[in-house]
């Protein structure tokens, strides 16, 4: 649509999945909202791929699995660790995941953010593409009344402005929500999109012709915090690394040779073989978890989304898209009930915080803030994998005409051996009994 000097009831900056959620629940309330993108349309600046989990898909649409643009539905789930030669794996599978109304699914954000905001803009969301927010509009107090664009008559104006623009967000900043980027509580992932022939990707991963593959790994990043993924699609498969940046600057180390190590691995490799690479990506993700959350927010803006830090980086869970879409449906409500009212002054608006602690968006990471930073503790990044990995080596081994060792003098020795004190493995037992509780 042309933009001009527009009054609307809501502007939502970011047609992502916050975004497009946020939009949703207002068209669906009878307000007048616009959703700005920034691309040509929702998802051409995103090349992520990777696994949405479905239930709070239930919020949008009957049935939503009959015309969400899938990849793979997830029906195994893998946990792995590794050292340079070894690995161990923990593999469920389960056919209940096969068939509606789904647990997981693996999509492209270029195919699946078109589908969400065509959802807000079937309910009467208008969305303006190619256009980017430059800066916050208020009146002589200070309250925030809309967004500049970058187009020259191109100010839109509103009470309320929800900032969905991801990580590091421009708007937060500007509305002082959200402090200078701190690299302790950011990482980066990196991925690459190797294209398989559909059949020889089903076989290799033991895959029916719809069912997907999900592995979460842990050993694999070297001296640097973070983790492993590797995730199926109909034709590719996605591999990558999510890396602290802390230990990337001092490490000295490129993103890419730590991958290229990763895809070589003897575990690894064969999985891998023959594929072709499609695509290479690096994105910034906020994993500070519920203590680093900025403020939620101010007279006549509320944040969503990455905008808000709500990615779940907790090992077991690595979840932002139904966060993102969590946070933007609340935000979208509560906006609608502020109008209703007359009141989006930060105390007409303050209701959103508490709305999420009462569903999982806020409940997960509160009851989680330990879990990421138990998970890139040093013992449990370098140390644990190698410890576990040696410990199933021995255990497997058959040392005829010795007799099969005692778990617990195995246990001991094996400790021994990686210099990791018994004491130092119960602390962190029950460290990680207390984050996950």
């Amino acid at each position: 649509m042309p933009v001009d000097e527009t009054q609307f009831d809501a502007v939502v900056v970011g047609a992502g999945p916050a975004g497009s959620a946020a939009a949703l629940e207002l068209a669906r309330a009878g307000r007048r909202v616009a959703l700005l993108e920034r691309g040509p349309f929702p998802g051409s600046k995103n090349v992520y791929g990777g696994v949405v989990y479905g239930r709070i898909l239930d919020e949008v649409a009957e049935q939503w699995w009959s015309e969400v643009p899938v990849q793979r539905w997830i029906t195994r789930r893998s946990t792995m660790m590794l050292t340079p030669t070894q690995s161990i794996s923990v593999d469920f599978r389960s056919q209940d995941w096969s068939g509606p109304p789904h647990n997981g699914m693996t999509t492209y954000r270029a195919d699946f953010d078109p589908w969400l905001a065509g959802k807000a803009v079937g309910a009467g969301a208008e969305l303006i593409t190619s256009t980017v927010a430059t800066e916050l509009l208020r009146e002589d107090t200070g309250r925030i009344v809309g967004v500049r664009t970058d187009r020259p008559d191109g100010d839109l104006r509103a009470p309320v402005v929800i900032a969905c623009d991801g990580v590091n967000s421009f708007l937060a900043k500007s509305a002082g929500l959200l402090p200078a980027a701190d690299a302790e509580h950011h990482t980066l992932g990196v991925k690459e999109t190797l294209a398989l022939p559909r059949g020889v990707l089903e076989d290799r991963f033991g895959l029916g012709p719809d069912d997907g593959l999900d592995i979460e790994m842990v050993g694999c990043t070297g001296p640097i915090a973070g983790g492993g993924f590797l995730y199926t699609n109909k034709e590719t498969v996605s591999i990558g690394l999510v890396l602290a940046l802390s230990d990337l600057a001092r490490s000295g180390r490129r993103p890419e040779e730590l991958l290229a190590e990763l895809k070589a691995h003897p575990s690894i490799a064969p999985m891998l073989r023959g594929s072709e690479l499609k695509e290479y990506s690096a994105h910034l993700i906020p994993e500070g978890g519920y203590d680093h959350m900025p403020r939620l927010a101010t007279d006549g803006l509320l944040l969503a989304g990455d905008a808000a830090g709500m990615c779940l980086a907790a090992g077991i869970w690595l979840e932002g898209v139904n966060f993102a879409i969590g946070s933007g449906l609340v935000a979208g409500r509560t906006a609608a009930r502020a109008l209703d009212r007359g009141d989006v002054t930060v105390a007409g608006l303050a209701q959103y915080r508490q709305r999420l602690a009462d569903t999982f968006v806020l409940a997960d990471h509160r009851r989680l803030r330990r879990a990421p930073g138990f998970v890139l503790s040093p013992r449990v990044q370098h140390e644990y994998p190698g410890l576990v990995c040696d410990f199933l080596q021995q255990l497997f081994t058959v040392d005829n005409p010795e007799p099969k060792p005692r778990l617990g003098a195995l246990l001991r020795r094996t400790a021994r051996r990686r210099g990791i004190k018994l004491t130092d493995l119960a602390r962190d037992l029950l460290a990680g009994m207390r984050a996950f509780r």
